[in-house]
């Protein structure tokens, strides 16, 4: 992998993780009211500190890119795609001048083929806001080779699962492997005290899953609609904000799922998760 520090046989594998990117380029600007994302910020901005070791590079699965097949960023210096709307001027001026891994890239589209799954490297694709968002913060040096995953764009959970467990390897070749997206995502229910209870009822089986031995986690989540209130957090074909998890928790393998950070934000449970 280029512009990659070396990463030691020996080095411990790197966990798998599920994070919340907040809402546009919500932490860098003014809310009101104010300090509505300071704790998420506060979260992402301590994820270096749990890792075993610095990442050799990141492989980002964002909840902003859809592809009829999985597709992957391929190219040596992606520019940013700043993917949202309405928002200050200043926030289309962020920068996040992290270097792309052609050779990463390659090494995802064999570890996909390999499990049967249709993937191309796309190398005029640029970094979504779910990738430089959450990463200004947990990153900010942007030294790290970054390269991103589409999603599948039926949102099949068990096809972004068996995806997940094809870059499994990955983690013991100094890869950090982040899902980004929201626990919950239903845009009419930010901010509305109707959907606090829905979303807490369905962040505490999301939890649960997670923290279940892998089988039990695998078969929730490709039933993750049975889940109470799962149409509500996560309205049906608009669901993309949940998929990076399944990735992430296929690429888990047998380690279990662990809350790392959970808060009530805009009248709404919100929660990240770790394996390994």
């Amino acid at each position: 992998m280029q512009h990659a520090s070396p990463h030691s046989p020996d080095s411990p594998a790197q966990p798998v993780l599920f994070i919340p990117h907040g809402a546009g380029p919500c932490f860098f600007m003014e809310w009101n009211p104010p300090g509505i994302w300071e704790g998420m910020a506060d979260f992402l901005k301590g994820v270096a500190a749990i890792l075993p070791s610095q990442p050799r590079a990141i492989l980002m699965v964002s909840g902003h890119w859809l592809a009829e097949d999985f597709r992957i960023t391929a190219g040596e210096r992606p520019e940013l795609i700043y993917d949202y709307r309405g928002f200050p001027d200043h926030t289309y001026r962020l920068s996040y001048p992290a270097p792309g891994s052609p050779s990463l890239a390659e090494r995802i589209e064999t570890l996909l083929s390999e499990a049967g799954l249709v993937s191309e490297r796309d190398p005029a694709r640029g970094f979504d806001h779910g990738m430089f968002i959450p990463l200004k913060l947990m990153f900010p040096e942007a030294q790290i080779p970054v390269v991103q995953l589409s999603l599948r764009q039926d949102l099949d959970p068990a096809a972004h699962l068996a995806a997940g467990e094809a870059l499994t390897a990955l983690r013991h070749e100094g890869v950090l492997i982040i899902g980004s997206g929201m626990s919950f995502h239903n845009m009419r229910g930010y901010g509305d005290p109707a959907f606090t209870a829905p979303s807490e009822a369905f962040d505490a089986w999301l939890t649960e899953a997670m923290e279940a031995p892998p089988e039990q986690r695998r078969a929730a989540l490709r039933d993750w609609a049975r889940a109470p209130h799962a149409h509500q957090c996560h309205p049906p074909g608009q669901e993309e904000h949940l998929i990076p998890l399944m990735v992430a928790a296929g690429a888990a393998g047998q380690d279990r799922g662990r809350k790392v950070y959970s808060e009530r934000v805009l009248e709404t449970q919100l929660s990240a998760f770790c394996f390994g």
